[in-house]
């Protein structure tokens, strides 16, 4: 069992591309780093549209790779079609996009970072981040745990404070059928942070059964 008495240099909370990330440049730069997020199956989980690249995600992921980060390689093991979008218009504007098999993507991910030794992992959810004389000192966490470090990088993305809008119905969550992180958004404005909240949005779904494929148009890889 992992002691999480010790101090980290290194916290990271949640596990998505961003955290993913955040923790494997961190521990092997050689900084002993913790990666908490709320659920250890969800590490790497890509949204409704199993996508990496497009218009602007594609030149962040290539400058990820360049600096040495993980995405790219991810991507490559778990593509299922890949596209150089945009090719009609000037070069300035070619796109690369790969859509990926959502839970192979997550597992290569997971896989990755298990093969880092300086990273620890915690199933669990941050509620506070603590500090002492100004600066960041550790995080408090639903079981329990009070764990000191000297770095923390929030990566919570639509879980912080989230809210998903149904029609005319709203309730609070991260992504559909989990659930929202109130706490820390409290803990972050008492420490003097201001909180906002930005907008996706999610198409229907469509039933492939539903499809006449035979009156679409293929587009090949």
């Amino acid at each position: 069992m992992t002691d999480y008495s010790h101090i980290y240099d290194v916290i990271v909370v949640g596990g998505g591309h961003a955290g993913a990330e955040a923790a494997a440049a961190a521990a092997n730069l050689g900084s002993k780093t913790l990666l908490i997020t709320s659920n250890m199956q969800t590490i790497g989980q890509m949204s409704c549209n199993p996508a990496m690249g497009g218009i602007a995600k594609g030149q962040i992921v290539r400058e990820i790779d360049a600096m040495g980060g993980k995405s790219g390689i991810v991507t490559d093991q778990s593509t299922i079609q890949f596209r150089m979008l945009n090719q009609s218009k000037g070069m300035a504007m070619w796109s690369p996009r790969a859509q990926n098999d959502r839970m192979q993507f997550a597992q290569i991910w997971r896989w990755t970072l298990e093969q880092i030794p300086t990273l620890d992992f915690l199933q669990d959810t941050v509620l506070d981040v603590t500090t002492s004389g100004g600066a960041v000192s550790g995080v408090k966490t639903r079981l329990g745990y009070k764990i000191s470090t000297k770095a923390v990088i929030l990566t919570s993305g639509t879980f912080l404070n989230g809210l998903i809008h149904i029609g005319d119905k709203q309730y609070g969550g991260g992504r559909a059928g989990e659930g929202a992180v109130p706490d820390l958004t409290g803990s972050l404005k008492r420490l003097g942070f201001e909180s906002g909240r930005m907008k996706t949005g999610t198409p229907p779904r469509v039933d492939g059964r539903s499809i006449d494929f035979s009156k679409m148009e293929e587009q090949k890889g």
